[in-house]
């Protein structure tokens, strides 16, 4: 009988084959790159109270879309990213697209323009899975500045259509990472403790629009979090900039930013087959 082109069945029979094996996120990368041809690829781990575990990335070369990725988001910014808040909620295992799940004012964020804008990052569609208790893997494909457009209908579909064998690989291959965390820190309250070293004190209610705020949610959008009138998000906003002496949610994203930083996860033994 004649072969057939199956090329992404054949890179995803390399990666059955390469599984808990060195090699495996090489082979991993070659099958998503000819089943929906990402950019890039990268491969976190979360765990409660410390910063993301960089298991596994794949850019072009000279692309910028991992250029601060340790020195901004894992240095605490992370804490703001959307998926990063899948994570906290315990998120059903599948996949999520970024533009599904991000705050409705995402975009005009300062987290947003300050880093996500410099990655370069046009569309991202998110893996997330369990491969052991207190880890939330993410398995994101991005779409760049390499390509500049975003997953066409027809790679959504495929992603969605392969999503059970990706998280059966992920949790296979990653099934020994450990949670090794600490107990979570409630983020507004990280940040009312640190202002409060430098003489800046918030109600509980400032800082969680503080929060908000930089996540991307609109006024309208924190009203409903808080469960509070848009009328009231407006007070807490503007008693939150004046005890603050902050004019502009840029000022606001510069003073909070350095308060957000976590302790970096220690690379386990289970990453022994990290490339």
């Amino acid at each position: 009988m004649r072969a057939q082109p199956n090329c992404a069945e054949e890179a995803l029979g390399e990666a059955v084959r390469r599984l808990a094996r060195p090699g495996f996120e090489s082979a991993l990368w070659a099958w998503f790159h000819r089943a929906v041809a990402p950019d890039n690829l990268i491969v976190l781990a979360y765990r409660d109270g410390v910063a993301p575990q960089v298991l596994f990335r794949h850019s072009a070369p000279g692309s910028p879309v991992f250029g601060q990725l340790e020195s901004t988001y894992l240095g605490g910014a992370y804490l703001l990213d959307p998926f990063h808040a899948l994570h906290l909620a315990r998120a059903p295992a599948g996949l999520y697209r970024l533009s599904d799940v991000a705050p409705d004012a995402f975009q005009r964020s300062r987290y947003f323009n300050d880093y996500y804008r410099q990655t370069t990052l046009v569309d991202e569609l998110t893996f997330v899975a369990y491969p052991s208790p207190g880890v939330t893997l993410n398995l994101c494909l991005g779409r760049d500045g390499q390509s500049l457009r975003a997953f066409e209908a027809r790679a959504i579909e495929t992603c969605q259509r392969i999503a059970p064998i990706v998280l059966a690989l992920a949790e296979g291959h990653w099934s020994g990472l450990s949670a090794a965390g600490v107990a979570p820190e409630a983020v507004a309250g990280k940040i009312r403790d640190r202002l409060a070293d430098a003489g800046i004190r918030l109600t509980p209610r400032q800082a969680d629009v503080a929060l908000l705020i930089l996540q991307g949610h609109s006024s309208a959008s924190i009203a409903l979090q808080l469960q509070v009138s848009p009328q009231t998000v407006k007070v807490f906003r503007r008693q939150l900039y004046a005890r603050c002496g902050l004019s502009s949610q840029a000022e606001l994203f510069g003073l909070l930013m350095p308060l957000l930083g976590a302790p970096q996860e220690p690379e386990p033994v289970e990453a022994r087959f990290r490339e």
